[in-house]
């Protein structure tokens, strides 16, 4: 008899460990890693939807512009959100920025986070040192997310112990105003990690889509190839920029013709996604670098943030 009451304790003990272990992870606690636009981006819409978050970065001089960038554009959404009523805005914005704060360590503050979001230099080593030393701080239950929009998240995921809790969760630029979220499940990601982070998406007020680890995800698997064959077609002397702009915004219905979007996202950026492509797959038709590209990345010529790209700006 004493037996089979140990068994069953032991029954019922391992089935309710089961069934905690299947539980999605509420997420309240949110560190995100990289102070810079995205990372500032996702900790604002965080904080401004109820949950605690802690924005990481090197240095004091670079999180104290963060913050200030994150309630500047508070502001802005609260003078349309509250143009009737000031007092609401202010409020709206002094709880938002009271549930931000900042560290320069991130290992000191992991250790009671449910979610850590990484938005730092696409570089995959010092990705890997990072989460390889933040899941010894990390609790068990802590899922890893990386905003990566160009690097496999599995060969990220691979520098830790917990592959079933890490994920990517793509955001687009600007955060607070672009609704899409990308959530990419590696073969390891767990159901639980998976379902975890579509629910942290919706609380945004996000729209989150889902998509198997591949190169680019969907919108830049898809994205970055048209703006890729634009280049091609100006270089083979095919069409002017200005008329191929034109003609996508006017006969595609699209807000930007895609020289105007490759100055805006960074030629450098869109240079660094190409790279890793071509050297993953250089066979690949849709993965073909650029002269042209490659020469103005060269001369520094980014874009919009530098003032000259395939145009000029002040």
């Amino acid at each position: 008899m004493a037996f089979v009451t140990r068994q069953f304790v032991r029954s019922v003990s391992s089935s309710s460990t089961a069934s905690a272990s299947a539980k999605k992870i509420i997420v309240k606690h949110v560190a995100v890693i990289g102070g810079g636009l995205m990372g500032a981006g996702i900790a604002q819409v965080a904080a401004a939807t109820g949950h605690t978050v802690v924005l990481v970065d090197q240095a004091e001089d670079i999180l104290a512009k963060s913050k200030k960038g994150i309630e500047e554009s508070l502001k802005k959404i609260a003078k349309k959100k509250f143009a009737e009523n000031p007092t609401a805005g202010g409020e709206f914005v002094e709880k938002t920025m009271s549930s931000i704060s900042t560290s320069t360590d991130a290992a000191s503050i992991v250790h009671s986070t449910d979610l850590v979001v990484e938005a730092i230099v696409e570089n995959l080593k010092v990705k890997n040192e990072l989460f390889q030393r933040l899941d010894k701080f990390a609790p068990e239950h802590t899922i890893f997310a990386s905003n990566t929009s160009s690097l496999q998240i599995t060969n990220i995921a691979n520098a830790t112990t917990r592959q079933d809790r890490f994920a990517g969760l793509h955001f687009f630029n600007p955060v607070p105003m672009m609704k899409l979220v990308e959530v990419i499940k590696t073969p390891m990601t767990s159901q639980k990690t998976f379902e975890s982070l579509i629910d942290f998406s919706k609380s945004l007020g996000k729209h989150p889509v889902t998509c198997k680890d591949t190169p680019g995800f969907i919108v830049n698997r898809l994205l970055v190839p048209y703006l890729m064959e634009a280049i091609r077609l100006y270089e083979r002397g095919d069409a002017s920029k200005e008329d191929i702009d034109v003609a996508m915004k006017l006969g595609a219905g699209y807000p930007m013709g895609p020289f105007e979007l490759l100055d805006y996202v960074g030629l450098d950026t869109v240079k660094f996604i190409m790279d890793g492509w071509h050297a993953m797959d250089s066979q690949n038709p849709l993965f073909q670098l650029s002269p042209s590209l490659d020469k103005m990345v060269a001369e520094k010529k980014f874009g919009r943030k530098t003032g000259e790209g395939y145009y000029k700006y002040k």
